[in-house]
């Protein structure tokens, strides 16, 4: 595990990602290394650009089966989500304006 004043990221996975699917505009604006580096970081609980509260809501959520949101930006400064559902059956990959 690494922490940072942030969180902390752990070396293996922390839950399942489920199917995995991106929207369209997240797939035409995000590489797909961005993409694949994001999942990595997400399964890990490295939650990314999000405030305390967000990191504590995932980590209640890892305990009690909520769903888990993280938040990164691309080299091009797009900002972009990743969410597990609460039921880890499914992670999406999109813009704040997919949502």
């Amino acid at each position: 595990m690494s922490c940072t004043p942030d969180g902390c990221a752990y070396a293996t996975p922390r839950f399942l990602l489920g199917r995995v699917v991106a929207t369209p505009n997240a797939r035409n604006r995000i590489s797909n290394g961005e993409i694949l580096n994001a999942l990595s970081r997400h399964v890990r609980g490295d939650w990314g650009e999000l405030d305390k509260e967000d990191h504590e809501a995932n980590e209640l959520a890892l305990k009690n089966g909520g769903r888990l949101l993280s938040s990164y930006r691309s080299t091009q400064n797009i900002t972009y989500w990743v969410i597990t559902e609460w039921d880890r059956s499914a992670t999406t990959i999109l813009l704040p304006e997919d949502y």
